[in-house]
């Protein structure tokens, strides 16, 4: 535990304090095209171009997707990139019979795991206060924790590939269970889902399906 005391960690917060607004100067939204890319008119896809993802461009979005908050910024996803004949035949094994294909196609696709283990990381993870203890022993709430934010993980994930000019196609028809054992072995990683990662064949996709009016889903309290 390394956590800055006295007048450096009151340097450190007035920093971010005004680095934050610097930014909210410099940028007050995003426009709408930006919106659209991300989230708006953006699509699940199924089918890929065969242009090449560089490893680069997967490090840049790693580099965006790790800054997304968590809870005590316990960031337990994991991620592996499957690119090789090797690693995509292996992974086949785990997916229903439709998405292979979809799979096969796309560059990359990625396993977003999570760690069972991360609170071993928290003395570097969250410096200020040894909170380890609130995990040790106590499995269910480790997997109800490392599910929940590992889940947020991936969507930052989606969403950081989209703003660097990639596509993606999550995909949930596979079997965790041989995910796991063809991949976390003998490790403390579990599954959660999988991302297609490319530049898409739009000539696949199909109409947008609907989706709810903020009146049927929302209310005030």
């Amino acid at each position: 535990m390394n956590a800055p005391t006295g007048d450096a960690l009151a340097a450190l917060r007035e920093a971010a304090q005004q680095g934050h607004r610097d930014l909210r100067a410099r940028i007050e939204r995003l426009s709408d095209d930006a919106i659209d890319l991300i989230l708006r008119d953006a699509r699940s896809h199924y089918a890929w171009s065969d242009k090449p993802i560089p490893d680069g461009l997967l490090e840049e979005i790693f580099g965006i997707t790790i800054n997304g908050a968590t809870s005590m910024n316990t960031l337990p996803a994991r991620f592996v990139f499957v690119k090789t004949p090797e690693g995509k035949d292996r992974l086949a094994k785990s997916l229903k019979p439709a998405n292979v294909g979809k799979m096969m196609g796309a560059p990359v696709t990625a396993i977003i795991a999570h760690d069972m283990n991360f609170w071993h990381e928290l003395p570097f993870l969250f410096p200020h206060e040894d909170r380890r203890h609130l995990f040790d022993g106590k499995d269910a709430y480790c997997e109800d924790t490392a599910f929940r934010n590992g889940t947020l993980q991936g969507a930052y994930f989606m969403i950081a590939a989209r703003a660097v000019g990639l596509d993606v196609g999550a995909m949930s028809g596979f079997s965790n269970a041989i995910v796991d054992e063809e991949f976390f072995a003998g490790t403390s990683l579990k599954s959660n889902f999988l991302c297609n990662i490319g530049y898409a064949d739009e000539t696949a996709l199909f109409q947008k399906l609907p989706r709810f009016s903020f009146d049927q889903v929302c209310s005030y309290a």
